[in-house]
């Protein structure tokens, strides 16, 4: 288990969620995928961020996740929760139950309805931080939250010490440099990227890992592709990158905005480790776009 004295490098996968229902959690398979990323290598678990359809997930299935994930881990690697929500009481209402059930830290982005501006944005992460139980990540997800943490003001927070790192989802380079600076204040930090094609530029920049969805279906290829980048092993990561590239292909099975979720759920499915359900507003991938997916992962070698 991470010391969380010791900042969390390597990658971290944003676990989906496996469901037999839009409101009940696949027990099976959520034991089938965490044993798959376990013995795929990863250096953490984080559950509830946008690729596990936190947002989309009834209170009782947050906390039914949390403890079975906690519980199916067993220390093994860090699980980290994602408490993002419009309701700055339900955010600490799952953050408290994280705690209860032995979680490593909690990641929250900014509130998503309402607009804020970065000093509003301020107040709120300090006053959010404040009554944490848990150390924090901040997850900059402007795609989905319309609003990112400007470096200025994950600067003014270099001051408070719950701040362990932060997730960038934002895919852009120029802004991930941006942030390397500001957490040179904080040596303990953890700067992680979402975007897995973006794991190695990331990673020669100061990055500590990624919080990549495609390691969900392939994690020692991740794993393997983040050591070599470590190592500053050139080879390793030409021979390692093209397998990358085509992994993210399942991606582009699913022909719709929720392509992200449900081309890993397809994939997951033809893996044999949980279902292709999916929550609200979500519907499960087609026949078609499963055959897509099984054709990408044939190719890889993933498939019989």
């Amino acid at each position: 288990m991470t010391d969380s004295q010791q900042p969390l490098r390597g990658i971290v996968p944003p676990m989906p969620t496996p469901l037999l229902s839009r409101d009940e959690l696949d027990v099976g398979g959520l034991e089938r995928l965490i044993e798959h990323l376990i013995g795929g290598g990863v250096h953490g678990i984080f559950i509830l961020g946008s690729t596990g359809e936190g947002p989309s997930l009834s209170a009782k299935v947050q906390r039914d996740l949390i403890t079975r994930s906690c519980k199916l881990a067993r220390s093994r690697v860090p699980v980290l929760v994602g408490i993002t929500d419009t309701s700055f009481t339900d955010s600490l209402a799952i953050a408290r139950h994280a705690a209860d059930n032995g979680v490593f830290c909690t990641v929250f982005a900014p509130p998503y309805y309402f607009p804020l501006n970065q000093e509003e944005l301020l107040g709120y992460t300090r006053r959010l931080l404040a009554e944490l139980p848990l150390p924090a990540m901040l997850y900059n997800m402007p795609r989905m939250t319309k609003l990112s943490f400007e470096p200025a003001t994950i600067e003014k927070l270099t001051d408070h010490r719950k701040i362990i790192g932060i997730k960038d989802s934002g895919g852009d380079l120029d802004y991930f440099r941006k942030i390397i600076e500001v957490a040179r204040a904080r040596p303990d930090w953890s700067v992680f990227v979402g975007p897995e094609r973006l794991l190695v530029d990331t990673i020669r920049l100061g990055g500590a890992g990624g919080v990549n969805g495609g390691g969900n279906v392939w994690p020692r290829l991740l794993v393997d592709l983040y050591e070599a980048a470590v190592k500053k092993d050139e080879a390793k990561i030409a021979s390692l990158q093209p397998k990358l590239s085509q992994l993210g292909q399942i991606y582009n099975a699913v022909q719709q905005a929720s392509n992200l979720v449900k081309g890993l759920k397809c994939a997951l499915s033809l893996m044999g480790i949980c279902s292709t359900a999916v929550a609200e507003p979500f519907t499960p991938s087609s026949p078609a776009e499963c055959d897509r997916a099984r054709n990408i992962l044939t190719e890889l070698g993933l498939l019989r």
